[in-house]
């Protein structure tokens, strides 16, 4: 068994096919959270596990890329859902009348981006503040709702780890959560680690150097994503004709969560199924599955 921990089969580029890519996942004894990152999108991740009575689940709350929209331009995505040019203004009301169906296992993708950021010193302090703002508003609701996050982190690592060691400080009190793409350093991760934190590994991992992180993290605080449709694995590590054709146009699946785990086996020199069973496991623990 495995569990792709963070997808997206509630965006757009699944709109046609996602009941038959999550019969396909499940076949393969594939389970999968899909996550939101606006209400639009947050709002299907629940419509779309309340479908299946077990193995599909659905994270709701709000990307900081959109509590920021209004301030500095970002790449619009088709295949995610609708984009509003102005954002959207986080209303914690709106996201706990989702969060009471029971498939809402946590709160998330919620957290900081600095990728798409504004030039000028002034935008750029009122960009974060924005972010943080939002962020703060987002644990709160954590708080109240006593669910796990999902955080996205992007370029802004430091600036997490404060707010997180903030926030343990202020409430006295530890979060359960993943460190979803995680993509900073040893250093950064252990700090995560050290405060409960799980890493989310996904395709990125063939794409920068975490070599390190992965040899040094335990296996029993490791999750593995897909990120899909993003993040496919490269086409010259996919085993057989089935995946190269599922895989045509670069679109990345649950299914393919399995190449995460087996690379994460052959770097801890593990056997594939240590690492599905453990994390399976911590993926159930986290999210109270």
């Amino acid at each position: 068994m495995l569990i792709d921990a963070h997808a997206h089969l509630n965006f757009n580029a699944f709109r046609d096919d996602f009941n038959e890519i999550i019969e396909r996942s499940l076949a393969e004894n594939i389970w999968m959270i899909n996550v939101g990152t606006k209400y639009e999108t947050s709002k299907r991740a629940v419509e779309i596990a309340e479908k299946y009575e077990k193995g599909i689940y659905a994270a709701i709350g709000l990307h900081p890329i959109y509590s920021t929209a209004g301030i500095v331009k970002i790449k619009t995505d088709p295949e995610e859902g609708n984009f509003v040019a102005s954002g959207e203004d986080f209303d914690s009301e709106r996201y706990k009348e989702l969060a009471k169906s029971e498939k809402v296992v946590a709160i998330g993708e919620i957290g900081l981006d600095y990728y798409y950021k504004p030039k000028t010193k002034r935008k750029l302090e009122l960009f974060k503040e924005k972010q943080r703002t939002v962020l703060w508003k987002q644990l709160d609701l954590v708080k109240e709702l006593n669910l796990p996050v999902i955080f996205h982190c992007r370029m802004a690592h430091e600036d997490l780890l404060k707010i997180l060691k903030e926030q343990r400080t202020m409430n006295n009190e530890q979060l359960g959560g993943v460190i979803h793409c995680f993509t900073g350093s040893w250093e950064q991760a252990k700090q995560y680690l050290d405060m409960g934190f799980y890493l989310g590994l996904n395709g990125i991992i063939y794409k920068l150097d975490l070599k390190e992180v992965i040899e040094k993290t335990p296996l029993d605080r490791i999750l593995v994503e897909t990120d899909c449709p993003y993040l496919a694995p490269p086409e010259s590590i996919l085993s057989s004709s089935h995946d190269r054709e599922k895989m045509k146009g670069g679109r990345n699946e649950p299914i393919f969560v399995r190449y995460i785990a087996k690379e994460i086996a052959k770097i801890k020199a593990i056997s594939f199924e240590k690492v599905s069973q453990a994390t399976f496991k911590n993926t159930t623990d986290l999210f109270s599955i």
